[in-house]
This record gives C-alpha cells, structure tokens and sequence, in this order.
C-alpha cells in the first residue's frame, strides 16, 4: 500500500558533483525553513491557518478518562465525530455522559488493546457503524512503576502491548483507508520518558522510546511514498497530572494538567506540525544528553533535576499475574 510511488534509485555511485548540488539546495533550503520555523513560531495561534476538524471522525484509544476525556470533548466542540476506545467501561460511560450532557453524540467501544485480534474486530465495527477514520489518536497508555528486578513478566507484556504494539494494529487497520482517500493524521501519544530513560520506567521508558522510533519510521515511509496529505504528529508530554504518576513530585517544573495538554494537541494536529514537545523548554534540554558528558548528565539528573528521587515517591500499580 505505502509502496505505490515508486522512488527511483541510481544504478550507480552519484557523482561528487551531484553531492555537491544536494548540499548547496539542502544549505538554501534550510535557512528558509529556519525563517519559516522562526516566523509561526512568533505568530499568535489565532493568526495562523488552522485546518478545520468539522465533521471529521477521530478515534481516541484511552478515552475513558484523563488526556482521552479532554480531547473528546475539545474535539466535540470543534465539530469533530467522536470515537472512543477504552477497556474500562466505567470510565469510558463518564465521558460519553460528559458529551451527551453537552449535546454531542459520541461512538463508544470497550476494546482490550492488549488483544491484537480484538482492535482488528472493533476497528471493522468502527467502519461499519461510524465510518472512515480521519485523525487516529493513539493515547493510551500503562505504567506500574516498578525496577526491572521487581517487575514481574505479565507487566512488562502488559506495557509492550498497550502501549507500542497496539499502535501497530490500530494504524495497520485505519491507514490503508486514509491512503485511499487521500486524507489523514495519525498521531502518537509519547513521552519525555521516551526521550530521555526515566528511573523505575525501564517498561514503560522502553515503549515510550519504542513509540517514538515506530513514529518517525513511519513518517519517513508516508514521506518517501508522496503521502504528503497524511499527516503525522508525534506528542511527547513532561508528566501529566491524570494518575499514572500519583506520588511523583518533580522537582524543577510541576505536573501538566489533561486540559493544557489536549489543548495543545489539539493545536498542534490542526497546525498539522510533526513533532509537540511539552513543555516546549523540554526540547532544548533534551539535546544536553548527547553534548555533555555522560557523568555530567548524570549529576544534573541526579543532583539538580532529582529525578530518580522524585519517581521513588510513585504510587505501585496493581500487578498483573
């Protein structure tokens, strides 16, 4: 499917003067995108194009509650359709209440990510009953908050399932029928957890990496094969104030709380921008890893940030066996 457009590949070594041309239009180039960066980054969101969400189909997984409740409803009000994805049936009913309080109809589904079969058959059922999904949001997410030696192997499974793996059943389910159309965004709830190794994380660290590497993968794909009108947005948060991280008290900056969080999203999908760090300080930070040296990194972690003091205060999750 991705593989329509063919890229032609040289029979042989391309020529220095051919390296030499890239160079100089890729040099050009990029002071013109840094202008272009530079320029809507200073321009006040209610001055910039902003591609309108109404009538489209969103599918949010982990819409039960937190980050998902948010962008229901924001994106509700905005005009979108609305479907929800969440394995506790309980908390999925609140936020369709939530909606319908407000007069907006909603599709609801309690699906299991953890079973692929599962969101292969709910996904059939969403095209079937609500149609062609237009913005997948990958949002949901688990953490249990263990060292490794304390983890047991059905969490650690657990976590790759719901929170990497689901992503490749859901986006193998809706994308095709977006490349049909010639319209989409997907977009992939990560972490600052998956940028940078978090203490008492190593599952939940690992997938949140994993995310961010599946993401820009397929970007390149959707990009190499001229898919220019699916969009894609990676989302990398600080902590979010919804539970999973009960107990943790960061030392430097407070928690993100769901509204600011789905607020810019919702932005940044509309903007249709690749990448949304939050807060967006985080991204100059995150650089340092690389540059400094590594016992430097690690006493402006361990020291000044108090990382891994702040995550022993994490709330245990209930263990699955």
């Amino acid at each position: 499917m991705l593989e329509g457009t063919k890229i032609n590949t040289p029979s042989q070594m391309s020529s220095i003067f051919d390296i030499a041309k890239d160079t100089v239009l890729f040099l050009v180039l990029s002071c013109y995108y840094i202008l272009e960066s530079l320029f809507w980054t200073l321009v006040p969101n209610a001055l910039r194009p902003m591609k309108s969400l109404n009538g489209d189909i969103v599918l949010i997984t982990g819409g039960g509650g937190g980050v998902g409740r948010q962008l229901a409803i924001k994106l509700a009000r905005l005009g979108a359709k609305v479907v929800l994805w969440d394995v506790n049936k309980e908390a999925l009913n609140k936020t369709c209440a939530a909606l319908k309080d407000e007069g907006y109809t909603v599709a609801s589904y309690v699906v299991d990510l953890a079973d692929r079969e599962a969101v292969y058959k709910t996904a059939q059922r969403v095209k079937i009953e609500v149609g062609k999904v237009d913005i997948l949001i990958n949002n949901a997410g688990v953490v249990f908050g263990e060292t490794l030696l304390d983890l047991n192997d059905a969490a650690i499974e657990t976590t790759y399932k719901v929170n990497i793996l689901s992503h490749y059943w859901t986006v193998k389910a809706f994308l095709p029928d977006m490349i049909s159309s010639g319209k989409g965004h997907i977009v992939t709830m990560g972490s600052v957890a998956g940028l940078l190794g978090t203490y008492r994380c190593t599952d939940y660290s690992g997938t949140k990496f994993a995310t961010v590497g599946f993401h820009e993968s397929l970007f390149t794909e959707l990009r190499t094969h001229g898919h220019n009108t699916i969009h894609a947005t990676l989302v990398c948060p600080y902590y979010i104030n919804t539970g999973m991280f009960d107990g943790v008290t960061p030392r430097l900056m407070p928690m993100l709380e769901p509204d600011y969080v789905a607020e810019t999203m919702i932005d940044s999908i509309r903007k249709n921008e690749v990448n949304c760090i939050m807060p967006g300080s985080v991204r100059y930070l995150l650089p340092l890893k690389c540059l400094l040296p590594a016992k430097m990194c690690w006493d402006l972690m361990h020291r000044v940030m108090k990382g891994p003091q702040s995550m022993m205060e994490l709330k245990r999750k209930t263990a699955v066996e």
